[in-house]
């Protein structure tokens, strides 16, 4: 009797460890798992914004194209301002021209970059997209070293430069609309991008 009963014993022990490991580490290796691979797009993307782009105006290495890049098991946008000249650099938010997102709720976004010298950041939006005259605000030299930094979204954080011209429309006007951001510099840099993280808005990744 003793003898009969010891092998079910022993087969429920075997699924209650079974069970206290798919418990233990199953569920939290799938979850965690899960989780990673939801962060990025399964194409290139830089906190799911797919589309870093040399516009060609400007001498830039790359000169147009994407300024994706591997590293470190992501990406990074790189690219290299040259000459005393303006350069432009996109970043689309929607990752399609076509897109646009309403940023009014967003208190602003938070930025890991290096940069060898200052530059600027537009807020472009889709209804004024064309043209230098837009407001921006300044984006400054990190010296070359990687920094986080944190861009507001208030207004009064965002002015004009006269040499570009003085936009149509109100900043608060652009963020219900903004098409993207664009990174405008006149002096040779080097840059690098690991971050852009804007609160209150995901991007849809293509």
């Amino acid at each position: 009797m003793r003898k009969g009963s010891r092998v079910p014993f022993g087969r429920t022990l075997a699924v209650i460890a079974s069970m206290l490991l798919a418990s233990l580490i199953g569920p939290g290796a799938v979850a965690n798992a899960s989780a990673g691979h939801g962060c990025e797009c399964a194409t290139p993307s830089i906190d799911r914004l797919q589309q870093w782009l040399a516009s060609g105006e400007g001498t830039t290495v790359p000169p147009t194209g994407s300024l994706l890049v591997r590293e470190r098991g992501g990406y990074a946008a790189k690219v290299d301002f040259l000459n005393a000249e303006w350069h432009v650099v996109v970043v689309w938010l929607g990752n399609r021209f076509e897109a646009q997102a309403d940023l009014s709720k967003s208190a602003g976004f938070w930025m890991t970059y290096s940069a060898t010298d200052d530059l600027y950041v537009q807020l472009r939006p889709a209804s004024k997209w064309s043209g230098g005259d837009k407001w921006l605000t300044k984006v400054p030299s990190t010296g070359g070293k990687l920094v986080k930094k944190f861009f507001s979204f208030k207004a009064e954080a965002w002015t004009t430069l006269p040499e570009l011209g003085t936009p149509g429309y109100s900043f608060a006007s652009a963020l219900t609309e903004a098409r993207g951001l664009v990174f405008v510099g006149k002096t040779p840099n080097r840059l690098d991008f690991r971050g852009l993280s804007i609160d209150r808005y995901r991007p849809p990744c293509l």
